[in-house]
């Protein structure tokens, strides 16, 4: 009972504890790099992320993940590999295949626009 309560209630608190000292060492690092005279335009990257990009790369994932879905569907129930090996290897494997396909295609994409 009282498991049920604590787990999400931790994980929850570390994931906010991880961003909250992410965000204030970031801010107490830039403030510091401002009082020594440093430009304030550094902290600007220069990209920008576009929704063209984003929506490309979760479709991307998505179209991996589907993929990942059948195949192990498909290899589950022909050959001997069991279900609860082939559904996360075949998952991990589209989705990250995806994900790299998608960096070539927007670097492709990203060199056409300049």
């Amino acid at each position: 009972m009282l498991e049920d309560i604590l787990v999400p209630l931790i994980v929850f608190a570390t994931g906010f504890g991880i961003v909250y000292l992410f965000l204030s060492t970031r801010n107490k690092e830039r403030m510091a790099l401002i009082e020594k005279g440093a430009d304030a335009k550094m902290f600007n990257s220069g990209k920008k992320l576009s929704w063209k990009n984003f929506a490309l790369s979760v479709g991307m994932l998505a179209i991996g993940i589907g993929l990942g879905v059948i195949v192990a569907a498909i290899l589950g129930s022909t050959t001997s590999i069991g279900e609860e090996v082939a559904y996360p290897s075949m998952i991990f494997l589209f989705a990250g295949i995806s994900l790299v396909l998608y960096f070539f295609l927007a670097r492709k994409l990203n060199n056409k626009d300049e």
